[in-house]
């Protein structure tokens, strides 16, 4: 708990890196950390490593920078998952708080992502840039933005989903084995994508779901980085739970055409890889089908549209009463795409053609122009892990 801040207000409220980074060289704070960490650690049977949340908006993003640099020093080989979190911004002009929001963002990432296995920003905003576009939408859920309730909700869903592969006792793959099979080449931020719920018809098979979606992907983008234009990725973990077994393959009569090569697939498993290899041939991908729905009962809001019914399917039309749901499907995505270029790329674009030296009180707070100067280098040059063209971009050459 930090007691020296306000969580709202207008004044005394944690707003810079330097902030948070500062908080964690005061002894008090750090030697309860250090207890309590240890103490959980002592009590675990097997150490896999940290999922470690954290907000990259304001001077949280130094807390955890700190964090992770402590696990990273302290327990060297275990997993460090950590997931950048930025509230639904308010489109509300160019300020010197936006300015702030970016400046803290571009350290966080470089910060977060350099002592952690594996780095995924999370966020229902269309852009975390100084001028954010319009939050996504979800066909199914009727959310509202401007609440956290809901907002943390999508993301909690998401992420319950993205983190089955190396939490479960039957998964093949522990937190290392899944970041390693993804930040090679330097790439250790992944951008994440979700379907809440899944949209399948009750009582339609899974193959007849999938091939609804030949030419989009089924999921929604929540990682901030825009729509992925094609469907080329380098890695990427794909998990869908929620679906009965009942429903995994195509039951064809006898003697009857198959629709597609999903429709012969013999499980369910086959006909979610055989999917993934056909919409990203080349890429390396892991998937995990589970029976088990995401529980959606209070407090969860209850935002979903009329036209699912209380197992989150969905229905031919709207029912005479509507029914509170129970449980939905959910399809997740996390993956090492080529879109992370522009996205990282760009908020480098944004701080490099402004003098940040009109926001002094940013740098008073702990961090030295020098030392946020060399931040922006070193996110240009992951921005770079990620181009698919040896070629240099005209907007590259501009900004250098």
């Amino acid at each position: 708990m930090i007691h020296q801040y306000n969580d709202d207000g207008e004044s005394s409220q944690l707003e810079a890196f330097g902030q948070g980074e500062s908080l964690l060289h005061d002894p008090t704070y750090l030697e309860e950390l250090e207890d309590r960490l240890h103490f959980y650690v002592e009590e675990c049977d097997y150490l896999q490593g940290f999922q470690i949340l954290c907000d990259l908006n304001n001077g949280f993003s130094g807390v955890g920078a700190k964090v992770t640099e402590l696990l990273h020093d302290e327990y060297s080989g275990r997993g460090i998952l950590t997931w950048g979190l930025t509230p639904v911004i308010d489109n509300v002009g160019v300020s010197w708080k936006n300015f702030y929001r970016l400046m803290n963002t571009v350290l966080g990432i470089v910060h977060l992502s350099s002592h952690s296995s594996l780095f995924c920003p999370l966020s229902l905003n269309g852009s975390l840039g100084l001028k954010p576009e319009a939050p996504v939408t979800l066909p199914y859920v009727h959310y509202d933005a401007s609440l956290n309730f809901h907002s943390s909700a999508i993301l909690a869903t998401a992420m319950d989903t993205f983190s089955v592969p190396y939490r479960l006792h039957s998964s093949q793959f522990s937190m290392v084995q899944l970041a390693d099979a993804f930040n090679s080449s330097g790439r250790k931020v992944v951008a994440a994508g979700a379907a809440v719920p899944f949209p399948i018809a009750y009582g339609q098979s899974l193959p007849d779901a999938l091939c609804s979606y030949q030419l989009a992907v089924p999921w929604t983008p929540l990682s901030s980085c825009g729509e992925q234009k094609d469907s080329c990725c380098f890695a990427q973990s794909v998990v869908l739970r929620g679906i009965g077994k009942e429903n995994h393959i195509s039951n064809l009569p006898p003697g009857s055409q198959p629709k597609s090569a999903l429709h012969v697939c013999e499980t369910g498993e086959e006909v979610l890889g055989s999917y993934l290899h056909a919409r990203c041939p080349g890429t390396f991908s892991t998937s995990y089908l589970l029976q088990g729905p995401c529980k959606v009962l209070a407090p969860y809001p209850q935002f979903f549209s009329a036209l699912l019914n209380k197992q989150g399917f969905l229905l031919d039309k709207l029912p005479g009463c509507t029914t509170a749901v129970e449980s939905i499907p959910v399809l997740t995505a996390l993956q090492s795409s080529p879109t992370l270029h522009s996205a990282l790329y760009s908020l480098y674009k944004e701080l490099h053609r402004v003098d940040v030296r009109r926001w002094a009180s940013f740098f008073s707070a702990g961090i030295e122009l020098y030392d946020f100067q060399e931040a922006l280098h070193e996110l240009r040059t992951l921005s770079q892990c990620y181009k698919t063209s040896s070629e240099l971009d005209e907007s590259e050459d501009e900004a250098d």
